[in-house]
């Protein structure tokens, strides 16, 4: 609460009234994010080495990924601290939506958490039993979904907005509460899914975040919704603030992650970011769009459910390998080669995305 701290003492010193400012607590998360986990990245990664948590690797996945084998994971846990010590210091904790992220963010990573403890720790290959795991990740989402829907504060509780189209709102009433919830575990379970090969998922979420930083600063802004005509929603503007620190933290980890990965961030990385890109969509009413903005992460869930889906209908594949990703690792395509260009079409979606915002 860095903010409130030196905010408070703006009638002294004149300067200090800048961070009445959104926009400039945004890039202060960012920064802070990206240089916590600069910082404390290498002391993490050497502990997690020290202490044997390391990723198990398929024996049945394109074969280059062996050498990766003894890599350390669970980093989610840097990208964690790094997001929340950046939210602490420019954060706004009188804005109920933060604390709505902050619990999206942390619940979810202590379900990837325990789920990585069981199989890196406890050498329990199975990890979490899925019912728990996916127990769990629907009670916290509920838990989410059923505060949005009673939010006094939102005049929009229970609407669907559908993106291009200004007046096509819907009210769907208390079904806005299962259908939160499905946004909210879909989206965790889908970067989960992505987070195959080294960057892939990270650098995803980056371009995600930053996405998010003006979808949200837009619907958060009286005179800029009004302008573009989308959906004014009082008090969403300081989820700006965490977005910048999820993007930071997201550039910051990429650092380590890239090709050859130094670090995976586990199910407590891919999970918790996951939980909280879901969340964000649902506080600013983005559920739609989030599927633009999360384009390739929609993509590898699906191609997941088709292959599963196929293989037991007509016992064939319709890919050589799913995710989407190995597919085209199987095919010949060099790992580097899938990451840049699934990141690629991952920008192209977010750019489409913040087109939604004028064309309507």
């Amino acid at each position: 609460m860095l903010y409130e701290l030196l905010y408070s003492l703006h009638n002294y010193f004149t300067p200090l009234n800048v961070f009445r400012y959104i926009t400039f607590r945004t890039s202060l998360a960012s920064l802070t994010s990206l240089i916590v986990t600069l910082i404390i990245a290498p002391k993490i990664i050497r502990w997690l080495r020290r202490i044997s948590v390391t990723q198990q690797i398929r024996s049945d996945g394109p074969q280059t990924h062996l050498a990766k084998a003894g890599t350390p994971t669970m980093g989610g846990i840097i990208i964690v601290i790094a997001i929340m010590t950046a939210v602490l210091f420019w954060g706004n904790f009188r804005n109920i939506y933060t604390w709505v992220l902050s619990v999206a963010l942390l619940g979810f990573g202590a379900v990837g958490f325990i789920d990585d403890y069981l199989k890196t720790v406890k050498r329990n290959p199975m990890g979490l039993r899925a019912w728990y795991k996916f127990g769990a990740q629907v009670l916290i989402a509920l838990v989410i979904g059923v505060f949005l829907y009673f939010n006094p504060s939102d005049p929009y509780n229970t609407v669907v907005s559908i993106p291009f189209f200004k007046k096509w709102l819907f009210d769907i009433g208390c079904f806005y509460i299962p259908f939160s919830v499905f946004v909210i575990v879909g989206s965790s379970n889908a970067v989960n899914l992505t987070d195959g090969i080294d960057g892939l998922a990270i650098g995803l979420v980056a371009i995600a975040a930053l996405a998010n930083v003006g979808l949200v600063y837009v619907s958060g802004h009286a005179l800029f919704a009004k302008y573009l005509q989308v959906l004014y929603l009082p008090g969403i503007g300081e989820l700006t603030v965490f977005c910048g620190a999820m993007a930071g933290a997201a550039l910051g980890f990429l650092w380590f992650n890239s090709y050859p990965a130094e670090v995976f961030m586990g199910d407590v990385g891919s999970l918790g970011l996951g939980g909280a890109l879901g969340t964000v969509a649902v506080v600013a009413k983005n559920e739609i769009v989030l599927a633009v903005v999360g384009g390739i992460f929609v993509i590898e869930t699906v191609s997941v459910v088709m292959q599963v889906a196929s293989f037991k209908l007509t016992g064939k594949r319709i890919f050589k390998m799913a995710p989407l990703h190995h597919h085209f690792e199987l095919k010949g395509w060099q790992e580097p080669k899938v990451i840049v260009r699934f990141w690629i079409i991952g920008i192209i979606l977010a750019l489409f995305s913040l087109a939604t915002l004028k064309l309507r």
